[in-house]
């Protein structure tokens, strides 16, 4: 028996299909078939839907957790049909999730997908996919427009395209969400961190200076809500050094999420103004703006960042909703013109800019690029036998 066949053909109600990608490092697990149909005549409904159904949830599970993912696992679920699909708005939809459940939005998953839909010919996949047309620039770039319907809105995915169909690696990806726009008040959000849970780099921070354990962060939408705290705030001198302890970092986001949600003036910075389903704390990320800005024109600024999301999961991309989110709170605190942030991290930095005023904020185009890894086919745990195979987390101690 050819095993490696017999799964790969495998046609059961519960295999799952994936087409596998990664954005600067971070995966998107597209998940192209056999996932249950969603009900919702929404797509927040879909989500609500997925994430309060057992049953439903019980495949995220085993499809983003060991011993089929890991801990830093991403998925997107492709919705074919839509109430956006239907009214014309979108092309496709998508849910995306991870390891702890379902979020609104997410930059580096979008990349990928522009490139992936946009390569797909399989209309059992992407049944709209010969309404995408070829269009040209004025500096005579080809490309194709995709209208995705994320869980925060519609977003238009503008994916270089080679005259016979195809994505063209050569060149990034661009999107532009829904709007962004900074939450907290002008003057920031102050949080006082309690001497008991207080990580080592914040009490010599303070110890040197006989400051209170306070720190300050802003939070800001970008299709999700992000709290954005400078790391010399949480006492580290930077997030590029050998030294930069990660375990202490993920703990000081781990904690600020906590004060956050436990914070009801600080909640309601995260409070979306139409929507109470995207009203909610989605990361928490440690910014270190003193990057090198050589090659970058005055109007444009150099920085990195680390994003700790859902279940302390680490984004190894420079993660897009929370770049989108991160250029309002430029523009709005006067470090940054119409221009772009460039975000530098390790493989391929994301860039982004404003690109229109909004009378609540701005939309912004985020740039970077996907690339394939694979594809799989992944059989459901047996159960009441493979426990395992349901899908765990190994998590070390603090």
């Amino acid at each position: 028996m050819d095993i490696f066949k017999a799964i790969g053909d495998s046609k059961g109600p519960s295999t799952i299909r994936t087409v596998e990608m990664h954005t600067s490092g971070e995966p998107t697990r597209i998940i192209i078939s056999g996932f249950p149909t969603l009900e919702g005549e929404t797509l927040l409904g879909k989500r609500r839907y997925a994430s309060e159904r057992h049953e439903i949830d019980r495949i995220r599970k085993w499809l983003m957790r060991e011993p089929r993912g890991h801990e830093g696992m991403y998925g997107g679920i492709l919705v074919q049909e839509t109430e956006l699909t239907r009214s014309g708005e979108a092309d496709i939809g998508v849910l995306f999730c991870h390891n702890e459940g379902y979020s609104t939005m997410c930059g580096h998953a979008t990349i990928a997908l522009g490139r992936f839909l946009v390569d797909s010919q399989d209309t059992e996949v992407f049944p709209r996919r010969k309404a995408l047309q070829l269009q040209t620039n004025n500096d005579r770039e080809t490309f194709t427009v995709l209208r995705l319907h994320a869980p925060c809105g519609v977003v238009n995915v503008y994916v270089p395209t080679t005259l016979e169909g195809t994505s063209d690696i050569t060149k990034p990806v661009r999107f532009r969400s829904v709007p962004s726009f900074v939450s907290s008040p002008e003057h920031g959000i102050s949080l006082d961190v309690p001497s008991d849970i207080a990580w080592p780099k914040l009490i010599e921070r303070t110890a040197h200076n006989k400051a209170p354990l306070t720190i300050s962060m802003e939070v800001a939408y970008g299709g999700a809500f992000y709290a954005l705290v400078n790391s010399a705030e949480l006492g580290f001198t930077g997030l590029r050094g050998s030294d930069l302890d990660y375990k202490e970092l993920a703990e000081a986001a781990r904690i600020i999420r906590i004060l956050l949600n436990n914070n009801p003036q600080a909640r309601q910075s995260f409070r979306h103004p139409h929507e109470p389903d995207l009203g909610f704390l989605y990361g928490v990320t440690v910014v270190d703006s003193a990057m090198p800005s050589i090659g970058l024109s005055q109007d444009e600024k150099s920085e990195t960042g680390i994003c700790f999301f859902a279940d302390e999961q680490i984004d190894r991309s420079p993660t897009g909703s929370c770049v989108s989110a991160r250029v309002p709170l430029a523009v709005d605190r006067g470090r940054l013109s119409y221009g772009g942030v460039v975000v530098q991290f390790p493989g391929n930095a994301f860039r982004g800019r404003a690109v229109e005023r909004m009378e609540k904020g701005y939309i912004v185009e985020i740039e970077g690029f996907a690339y394939y890894t694979g594809a799989a086919t992944f059989t459901p745990p047996q159960k009441g036998i493979d426990a395992m195979g349901e899908g765990f987390e190994l998590k070390l101690p603090v």
